[in-house]
């Protein structure tokens, strides 16, 4: 078909050859039909697409048929013709994308003209073209049966075939919206994309578990290689990841060598030997020198040509038969070959199978335990958050007394400096003070040296214009020079007193300077106190934020786990109410259904012992018991619901066992007991259904009282002891002779039954002709051979246990021996009685199926019964024989007696059921057309009630066949004494 459209260019001649097909009407076809469509599409003509858009519509409609099929490949052809519309659609709005989906980056490029809104819509566009692919891949798995090795089957193949197209789409699918989502994260902002992202997530998950899935397939392992999707989704919130994505490539490999040249190498191989073989044969019967020239006859003295004539067709006739062996036998090993290399393939594929189930295994587990752990590690973070809250609430006090250190050291520092400001205004005050007196100092030596300046000018003037008073002057100079030298000395005094002066000023200016300095050192270490203080407090604000987030965060944490466990609790009290009112009512309903039995007139032939009545009451009150127990445990505590489920439906199975027994019980009682046991039966019943409604209401719950059923079934048993036989009172010293009693009882009923077996074959004589009287025969006459089998069991039973009795197993006498052995004595008598019971139903079913009131089903299932019965006393009596015993093998050979005995009973009621079936054929010929129709029609309504039936039936056999299990371990104590 593609070679075919890259010939004429198109796809016409298939179409035209398709529009004959009956794709409607054949399911398998359809598929088939979609899978070559599917291929054509991929690796046919470009014009395989513009050919097949004008039958979209037609394609549409098919898959809206096939998928009103919720089985088989219905569902199959309808979603796989939705993904071939879809892979329409998309090459019709995208022609730059192949029919393959094999594209290079820059031809993604260009397909999306670098536009953001382009690649939005074409991303949109293939998450869709990938939906259809991934849900035709889930319906093709989910539509197999995994736990067998389905994929080495024919009907397994053709159901995997299309998924190898379907893996080629979505290997490029999955690459092409990778990168397309990774151009849009670096344009648009990721809250835009966050739905291209969940459905990515969701696309990437069921990819990589299909793929996984299918790599592990047998079917694809020689015809495919599939990639595995990476562990983890990319991440498109970071660009650089791009470059750690890696495309997945899927690899188709080159077709092998076909297995099938395998038996031809073999068939030449063993052909070569077995001519071989042959010359070897030759040349051993007529010389090497024959087998090298057959033709040269001249060697051969004392033949004429005739006799060669003859030998020569003689030998070509064996070598003939011998060729044709030889194909027999080379055809025959080819088809044993063939045969085990598939049988190998298929052991191979079912190892395969199973070892995939088995790392399915290890996998579950796996995931389960790293669960495990992360839920260890999350409380381990819990814990852990916790003391790291706690060291946090101690790191905020310690930075709260550290901060209030701070805050004093700093008052500290602050008074100090104030200080130190008073201290630095006192020495400027001195300065001033010191630097004025200098200048007065100074003023005043000026003023001395201008009043010296002048007293010298004097002075000369005086000598040169006054000569002639020399002495008197002297005496003035002498006092000027005694006043000068009074001024020099206080002049020196004032220099001195200004150099002390200067030393103090300089003194006090390196005072000024060294406090100056100090003031800035104390101003440096307040400005970094003041900085660590301010990062202290930045340290502490940001801690006491973040404990106080984490804080709330737990806080939060921790009031969601307590809704999520409270919500859980409150589920698991509703579900646990839930399974308890569901469970009462299915035990009141049960009790309901046992009431409504006792007034069905069909149970009023049913009939039981007082005996058994008494063990069904004992069962039922000890239940009773433990199920007030229980109740007492579930009020106390809610949780303890597991332990009051199974004694309530224990209760209510016992209950109506007991119900049911008494109301049998009483059918054989007398009037006035048969009453009052009646009675109390309904009484029971009234009680427990009472007790079982207020255990369904959650307000009477706590007051629902057990107490009454009890009675009642203390007073139905009073009933019982009354009404149960003295003679049955047996006591373990007695057992013994109750077991020769039984056991000759039984002997006795089969007798019997043979004597009316007899009887009746001898009225069906005298009576009936023709197919009645062949029938009566051969079912009468299977019954007796079936009743003189279980009498020559009877017998191999006796010699059994004598046996076992006489060999003493350390008991003293007979009846020790059974009183020591009472439960196996027991058993015994009870399986003699089933037999002896049996053995005379039987005969009542066979006359009643001989006067034509009976029913086969009744007289096979009479048989089927004594062959239960038998079976019991076998096992009865070699519980305690030597295996080595001669008698146990009789008895295991009267036992396969009994058996064949039976089946030629059901045999024969079989074949007489046929025969009288056969006799009462329809007779059509006065029938009409209309007539048969509706005949027909009633038949069908018939047959689909009759299924119906018959199936409800059965389960209810196979429900009554358990219970009736459960009951009698629990009466018989099985779970209390298990050496039987």
């Amino acid at each position: 078909c593609i070679l075919g459209t890259h010939h004429e260019k198109g796809a016409q001649t298939f179409w035209s050859v398709v529009n004959r097909l009956p794709l409607s009407g054949n399911a398998v076809l359809c598929w088939k039909f979609c899978h070559v469509f599917h291929k054509l599409l991929r690796d046919g003509h470009s014009n395989v697409l513009k050919d097949s858009v004008r039958y979209k519509n037609e394609l549409s409609d098919m898959s809206r048929m096939w998928g009103h099929l919720s089985e088989g490949y219905g569902q199959l052809c309808s979603i796989y013709l939705k993904l071939l519309r879809t892979k329409m659609e998309f090459h019709t709005k995208n022609p730059r994308f192949p029919g393959n989906l094999q594209m290079s980056d820059r031809q993604l490029d260009e397909a999306g003209e670098n536009d953001v809104n382009n690649f939005f819509q074409l991303t949109v566009e293939m998450f869709d073209y990938l939906e259809c692919e991934l849900n035709l891949f889930q319906t093709v798995f989910s539509s197999l049966d995994m736990s067998r090795s389905v994929s080495v089957t024919a009907a397994g193949q053709c159901r995997l075939a299309p998924l190898i197209q379907v893996i080629l789409d979505c290997s490029h699918l999955y690459d092409y919206t990778v990168k397309l989502l990774f151009k849009l994260h670096s344009c648009l902002p990721a809250d835009t994309l966050q739905g291209h992202q969940d459905r990515f997530l969701e696309q990437f998950r069921k990819l990589k578990d299909l793929f996984y899935r299918s790599s592990n397939l047998q079917y694809f392992k020689r015809l495919i290689q599939i990639p595995q999707l990476p562990e983890n989704p990319p991440n498109f919130l970071r660009a650089s990841a791009l470059s750690e994505h890696i495309s997945p490539v899927v690899v188709i490999p080159a077709e092998a060598s076909s297995p099938d040249s395998e038996p031809i190498t073999d068939l030449v191989e063993m052909d070569a030997a077995s001519q071989s073989l042959f010359d070897n044969k030759f040349d051993d019967i007529f010389g090497s020198s024959f087998s090298c020239d057959p033709f040269n006859f001249n060697s051969q003295n004392g033949m004429n040509k005739d006799d060669k004539d003859r030998l020569i067709e003689q030998l070509y006739g064996e070598i003939t038969a011998l060729k044709e062996e030889l194909e027999n036998f080379k055809a025959e090993s080819a088809r044993g070959a063939v045969q085990l290399r598939g049988r190998a393939s298929e052991l191979e594929a079912e190892l395969a199978e199973q070892q995939h189930l088995k790392q399915q295994a290890q996998d579950e587990s796996e995931f389960l335990r790293a669960e495990l752990e992360e839920l260890k590690k999350q409380r381990e973070d819990t814990e852990k958050a916790q003391r790291s809250l706690t060291e946090i609430e101690r790191r905020a006090q310690a930075n709260e007394q550290r901060y209030s250190k701070l805050k004093e050291k700093y008052s500290e520092l602050v008074q100090n400096h104030a200080d130190l400001l008073r201290k630095n205004a006192e020495v400027t005050k001195q300065i001033t003070a010191a630097r004025q007196a200098q200048g007065d100092v100074e003023r005043e030596k000026k003023e001395l040296e201008d009043s010296f300046q002048r007293v010298s000018e004097q002075a000369q003037r005086k000598s040169q214009e006054q000569a002639e008073v020399l002495e008197t002057l002297k005496r003035e100079l002498a006092a000027s020079r005694q006043e000068l030298q009074v001024l020099q000395d206080m002049l020196e005094s004032s220099t001195q007193t200004g150099a002390e002066q200067n030393t103090r000023i300089a003194s006090l200016e390196q005072e000024r300077d060294r406090l100056s300095q100090a003031a800035e050192q104390h101003r440096d270490k307040m400005a970094a106190l003041q900085a660590e203080l301010q990062q202290l407090r930045d340290t502490l604000s940001h801690e006491q934020e973040s404990s106080r987030t984490e804080l709330e965060m737990l806080q939060t944490q921790l009031r969601d786990k307590e809704s999520t466990e409270r919500a859980l609790k409150q589920r698991l009290a509703e579900e646990q109410l839930s399974l308890l009112q569901s469970t009462t009512r299915k035990a009141e309903h049960m009790v309901q259904d046992a009431l409504a039995r006792m007034e069905d007139p069909a149970h009023i032939s049913c009939t039981g012992s007082a005996d058994c009545l008494l063990s069904q009451t004992l069962a039922a009150s000890e239940c009773a018991e433990r199920l007030q127990d229980a109740h007492s445990k579930y009020l106390l505590d809610g949780a303890a619901v597991g332990s009051l489920l199974p004694h309530l439906a224990l209760f209510a199975h016992l209950v109506s066992n007991t119900l049911l027994q008494g109301s049998a019980t009483s059918h054989v009682a007398p009037v006035e007991p048969a009453d009052r046991l009646l009675e109390l039966c309904k009484q029971c019943g009234s009680e427990t259904v009472s007790y079982l409604s207020a255990l369904q209401d959650p307000g009477k719950v706590a007051s629902a009282d057990c107490s009454l059923v009890t009675a009642c079934l203390g007073q139905i048993s009073a009933i019982g002891e009354e009404l149960r036989p003295r003679g049955l009172d047996v006591k373990q010293e007695e057992l013994g002779d109750l077991v020769d009693k039984e056991m000759a009882a039984t002997a006795a009923a089969i007798e019997i039954a043979s004597a009316r077996i007899e009887e009746m074959l001898s009225k069906a004589r005298a009576g009936d002709t023709g197919v009645q009287l062949e029938v009566n025969e051969r079912i009468l006459g299977s019954c007796t051979g079936l009743m003189q089998a279980i009498r020559v069991l009877v017998l191999a039973s006796k010699d059994l246990q004598r046996e076992i009795v006489e060999s003493g197993r350390g008991a003293a006498s007979p009846k020790e021996f059974y009183a020591k052995n009472s439960r196996w004595t027991e058993g015994l008598i009870s399986a003699s009685k089933a037999v002896g019971w049996g053995a005379t139903v039987m005969v009542d079913a066979a006359d009643l199926v001989v006067q034509g009131k009976g029913t086969f089903e009744e007289l096979m299932v009479c048989s089927r019964e004594i062959a239960a019965s038998t079976a019991q006393l076998v096992a009865a009596s070699k519980v305690k024989a030597d295996k080595d015993s001669a008698n146990l093998c009789k008895l295991q050979q009267a036992s396969r007696g009994v058996n064949q005995a039976t089946a030629s009973v059901v045999a024969s009621t079989k074949a007489g059921k046929s025969q009288v079936e056969e006799k009462d054929s329809m007779d059509f010929s006065s029938m009409t057309l209309t007539q048969i129709k509706r005949q027909e029609m009633d038949s069908q309504v018939r047959v689909l009630e009759l299924e119906n039936q018959l199936q409800k039936e059965r389960q209810k056999l196979g429900e009554l066949r358990k219970k009736h299990y459960e009951l009698a371990g629990v009466a018989e104590g099985w779970e209390e004494d298990g050496e039987w």
